[in-house]
């Protein structure tokens, strides 16, 4: 095992499936254990709490990732300075790029804490929480947002390592903190009856030791990568360059999730079976997804290596490849879902009322993957080159403002549940379409190139 801690992977060399494939394994599989992670607050809240705790647990999702997505994503674009310093063999540029982009998730931790805090009753009002529900979501975002320093500067620690090629070791810290949390959810939710507070102080904690456990393993390094924290600092060239990078992922992130909200208020809006149903699928397709998000993010890893060092057929290759492989796992995906959406669903509710609501949208939704996994692709494939905008606006564009318009419009006239779940494959469609342009027509190869 501690052989594999040590080794890095070079993206810039060797087969190219191969090596995404080597690469992308330790992130599935640590991801895998994300979910895993995150299935085990719902499962015993669920299981050892009543419905609307786990509404309250379950349909929050949006609220989180309004934060954590911008400032992670922050973070992990502005990751790809690092990439691109680490192709080019730039050893000093190397080591600034990681103390900025660790000096840039402190500063982004703190700033969360404050604004998650003083917004989430606000926002709860704002998508009409059901009153049996809100003070249970209030406890649960306010706990979590308490100690959100954790669950950021844990992912900025993870994508510093995964830019220069390890990918291996966040999958170790991830077993650690999901098995921990399983332990700690038992403890504070079952054994203890917490209810969601229990919940969110065992994400917090596991969490918090995952983050402990990456500091400490970049700080042990003996090349340009170790993480010295007495250099942790802004350099204002490379500041620059992440944030224009990393701002459009982050802004993509949050301006998504403000458009789940708004979906989500419509969700709310057929009752706490309709949240639990929704919830529950949501953690399925999460946990199916998978393979294709972490295809998207070593594309992310692999792009900006090969174009540090400009390996522009190579980065090329390794973007249809890579596309390829994940549109056509994520379809069987799709197909195992929808054929088993009633069992699956179990797993996590037993209210009938609750599964008829999940299995709607499981039927809607999962045949559509292929379209999922080809936008989460190119959208990796386009931010490694540095072109972190495009798929900012086109996620703006069709994720945020034509799904919003659309439920709200529609809801409207036909209120019925099937209008909110055919909202996904619709604007899953129109990006497709926009990033297949883009990746025939446009020179993306030469995005990082042009920063320089």
């Amino acid at each position: 095992m501690l052989g594999l801690l040590n080794k890095k992977v070079d993206l810039t060399e060797g087969p190219i499936l191969k090596k995404l494939i080597i690469f992308a394994i330790p992130m599935f599989i640590g991801n895998l254990f994300q979910q895993f992670y995150n299935m085990s607050d719902a499962l015993i809240v669920g299981n050892f709490a009543d419905n609307d705790a786990f509404a309250a647990v379950s349909s929050t999702g949006s609220i989180t990732f309004f934060l954590v997505g911008l400032f992670n994503g922050i973070g992990m674009g502005s990751s790809v300075i690092v990439s691109k310093y680490v192709g080019a063999k730039d050893q000093d540029n190397t080591r600034k790029a990681i103390h900025t982009v660790f000096a840039l998730g402190l500063v982004m931790s703190i700033i969360a804490t404050i604004i998650g805090l003083i917004m989430t009753p606000v926002i709860l009002k704002l998508m009409k929480t059901p009153d049996s529900v809100y003070p249970k979501s209030l406890i649960y975002l306010s706990v979590y947002f308490g100690g959100i320093i954790t669950v950021i500067l844990y992912n900025i620690c993870m994508g510093i390592m995964r830019a220069y090629g390890d990918s291996t070791s966040p999958l170790y810290y991830l077993i650690i903190s999901s098995l921990l949390n399983v332990v700690l959810d038992l403890l504070f939710v079952a054994a203890l009856h917490m209810d969601v507070a229990g919940a969110a102080i065992a994400t917090v904690i596991s969490q918090g030791v995952s983050c402990v456990l990456c500091i400490k393993r970049m700080t042990h390094l003996t090349d340009e990568t170790r993480l010295n924290l007495k250099e942790i600092k802004f350099h204002n060239y490379i500041l620059k360059d992440a944030i224009i990078i990393g701002l459009p992922t982050g802004l993509q992130n949050s301006i998504i999730s403000i458009g789940n909200m708004v979906v989500q208020t419509n969700i709310n809006s057929f009752g706490a079976f309709a949240m639990s149903g929704q919830g529950a699928y949501a953690k399925i397709e999460g946990f199916g997804f998978l393979p294709i998000s972490c295809m998207s993010m070593a594309l992310t890893t692999f792009i900006s290596q090969n174009l540090g060092a400009k390996a522009y057929n190579r980065a090329k290759k390794a973007a249809f490849q890579g596309i390829i492989l994940s549109v056509v796992l994520a379809e069987l995906i799709g197909v195992m879902i929808m054929l088993n959406a009633e069992p699956l669903l179990k797993i996590f509710i037993s209210e009938p009322e609750a599964i008829k609501y999940g299995i709607i949208h499981a039927k809607i939704t999962s045949l559509f993957y292929v379209l999922l996994a080809f936008s989460h692709c190119a959208s990796g494939i386009l931010r490694g080159s540095g072109k972190s905008i495009v798929p900012m606006l086109t996620m703006l564009a069709f994720w945020c403002v034509v799904r919003v318009l659309y439920v709200t419009i529609t809801i409207s006239f036909i209120p019925k549940f099937q209008v909110i779940s055919w909202a996904y494959p619709l604007t899953w469609s129109l990006s497709s379409i926009v990033f297949l342009i883009i990746l025939l027509f446009t020179d993306w190869v030469h995005g990082l190139e042009k920063k320089n």
